[in-house]
């Protein structure tokens, strides 16, 4: 239950920001970027597109990070498809580009921090960053922050210029933040590791 918890609240704080970016229309990165730069291109809904891309990335989960992580993950994936979903109950936000900005990527900092450290992800790049950490220890928020870049350059074209700026500085808080937990990050994930294999033993 309280692993529960903890899902709901990042996936919560991630959903408001991830609701005010798309209100400013400032692209975030990973596979919630490329559904917000899919939904200002083809109108559709972002909840629809971000479970839909997700989708393969769950087969890496399931043969790099195991059962329990790729279910953790669907899981994570479909609450925040969930509550993104009923974003348009809440009221038009007017906060300026650049505070809205640094607001909605510190409260998604923060919300992939919660689900990293507790066995979780959002799919797609975060998947890769923290299989990468357990293979290799790469920094989950270096490695976020390259792939986000690239998602974030393609989505140059129909932002303009200052939107991807402020796209480019989003993905830079973020992952700041998540650097700032990386052995936090791994040690948790590292005694979630053992604990399953005295289970399993």
């Amino acid at each position: 239950m309280k692993h529960f918890i903890f899902l709901l609240f990042g996936c919560l704080l991630t959903a408001i920001g991830v609701t005010i970016l798309g209100q400013l229309q400032i692209v975030t990165g990973g596979t919630a970027g490329l559904a917000l730069s899919s939904s200002y291109i083809f109108g559709l809904p972002f909840y629809l597109l971000f479970f839909l891309i997700n989708i393969p990335f769950y087969v890496f989960s399931v043969l790099r990070m195991g059962w329990n992580f790729t279910l953790s993950t669907i899981l994570s994936v479909s609450m925040l498809s969930t509550m993104t979903y009923f974003s348009y109950l809440l009221p038009e936000m007017t906060l300026t580009p650049f505070f809205g900005g640094v607001l909605g990527s510190v409260l998604i900092g923060f919300g992939l921090s919660t689900l990293f450290l507790n066995g979780s992800s959002l799919g797609g790049a975060n998947i890769l960053a923290l299989y990468l950490q357990k293979k290799f220890d790469w920094d989950p928020g270096k490695v976020n922050f390259l792939f986000d870049f690239v998602v974030v350059l393609s989505g140059f074209y129909y932002l303009g210029l200052l939107n991807g700026m402020y796209s480019v500085m989003s993905i830079a808080i973020y992952s700041i933040i998540i650097s700032y937990f990386k052995n936090q990050i791994k040690e948790r994930n590292h005694q979630k590791g053992k604990q399953l294999v005295l289970k399993t033993s």
